[in-house]
């Protein structure tokens, strides 16, 4: 898209809109024509975006998401399949030091039997980091190419999954889904309630207990819906903020653009990095939490 065609407010609009696939209803005004029955369509604008409600795709970040675990199990698979006993080199090298960074950090934090733990530790870290990493990719360059290739000078594309909060909020509410599984699993129903409603104000008497139920509860279920709430809001405010700046530095004169994006994305390697390891280490805690018997 070129900058002095447009304004900079429909720049940035346009940059930070998904390519979103949903349904118009009839009767609905598009571009001029009324639509006269419900209309399966990609969105041209936000407002229509708006009207296709809650059941409508953000294709760019789901094509995105799957596209970038795909080439993760393809070479991770690879690797795996082709290890042998003597020392690692090239590419193999470097997945073997993942898995045993990975390896280490689940040793170092979950103190419970469960060998489902690193493998999903090993995915959520890689997979996080490979969607941040679209962000050090130019913001013109995936969007200007799909928009030749559609032939449409106003198709939306993104290509950062992880500044889209429906992304950040899958990704965390299946964690959520995992630790309320494994809480039930671990300590059974009883215990699980016990949990929420024991704790943490507590008494021998048992009429003062019944008294601090309410209060109990409300504070450990606000600190139980907060962790999936602080996964993924935390992810996508970083990685959102960064795809800003990127944005504001592409509506600068060209010879300014190279001087502050080239500090900024060498910055931004770290804040991608960064977050994909505590998005990891949070799992990794949360999960530990739901199987201590105890807590």
């Amino acid at each position: 898209m070129a900058v002095d065609t447009i304004t900079s407010k429909s720049y940035i609009t346009h940059h930070l809109q998904n390519l979103v696939y949903g349904k118009l209803p009839a009767g609905f005004d598009r571009d001029g024509q009324i639509l006269e029955e419900a209309t399966w369509t990609f969105a041209h604008s936000p407002e229509e975006v708006l009207e296709m409600g809650f059941w409508s795709f953000n294709v760019d970040s789901l094509g995105w998401s799957f596209f970038l675990g795909a080439i993760f199990s393809y070479f991770f698979y690879r690797v795996a399949r082709n290890v042998s006993k003597g020392a690692p080199s090239g590419f193999s090298n470097l997945v073997e030091m993942i898995v045993e960074f990975v390896d280490n950090s689940v040793k170092d934090i979950f103190h419970s039997e469960n060998k489902l733990i690193a493998p999903m530790a090993l995915t959520v870290f890689v997979w996080v980091f490979l969607m941040n990493t679209m962000d050090l990719v130019p913001v013109d360059w995936l969007p200007v190419l799909a928009q030749k290739l559609a032939g449409d000078p106003h198709f939306y594309f993104k290509v950062v999954p992880t500044t889209d909060p429906n992304i950040t909020f899958g990704l965390s509410l299946t964690v959520f889904a995992m630790i309320l599984y494994y809480s039930i699993k671990m300590k059974g129903v009883g215990g699980f309630l016990s949990e929420l409603t024991l704790h943490p104000f507590s008494s021998k008497n048992t009429v003062v207990q019944i008294l601090f139920i309410p209060a109990n509860f409300l504070l450990e279920f606000v600190g139980l819906i907060a962790k999936p709430v602080s996964l993924a809001l935390r992810l996508f405010g970083n990685l959102y903020a960064g795809e800003m700046i990127f944005i504001l530095i592409a509506l600068l004169p060209f010879w300014i653009q190279w001087t502050l994006h080239l500090p900024w994305a060498i910055f931004h390697i770290l804040i991608v990095l960064l977050q994909a390891f505590i998005f990891m280490i949070l799992v990794i805690v949360y999960m530990d939490m739901a199987h201590q018997k105890d807590h």
